[in-house]
């Protein structure tokens, strides 16, 4: 066989591969998303504001848990899991300067202190809303007083 059907084949497997890939990601994403209530959500374990750091990711609420998952990874389990009682919400602000170029567009980040250590949440306005009042309904004697 000559040389360049080799190539040929081999270029026809890369695509495959990569196919499958995106393919994956995609039905991983849905079967996460069957599995509660999901949205943009960007992280990043540094504190303040710097353009390195962050991990675009998925969260999902559970009845007492925050779960993240990266968007370019074929995992089932999430990365981190925040537990309700333990995220207190320090301040939310604006992207600054190059940060900006790191997240989606119109994102709002709050700068929170979790048992893990600082932590930053980088969302939407709408998803930012959902996440404060999941901090706040929390049920009785569990810290729900901890949300800005």
């Amino acid at each position: 066989m000559p040389l360049w059907l080799w190539f040929l084949d081999s270029l026809g497997l890369v695509v495959a591969a990569l196919a499958l890939f995106l393919l994956g990601l995609v039905v991983r994403r849905r079967l996460i998303a069957r599995a509660g209530s999901t949205f943009d959500l960007s992280i990043s374990f540094r504190h303040g504001p710097s353009p390195r750091g962050w991990t675009l990711g998925v969260g999902r609420y559970t009845d007492n848990q925050l779960e993240w998952f990266r968007v370019f990874s074929l995992s089932w389990r999430p990365r981190h899991r925040f537990d309700r009682g333990q995220v207190e919400v320090l301040r939310r602000r604006e992207p600054h300067g190059t940060e900006a170029f790191s997240l989606h567009a119109g994102t709002t980040i709050i700068e929170s202190r979790t048992d893990a250590g600082p932590v930053q949440f980088a969302l939407s306005p709408d998803a930012l809303t959902g996440l404060l009042a999941w901090l706040e309904s929390a049920p009785p004697g569990r810290n729900a007083d901890r949300v800005i």
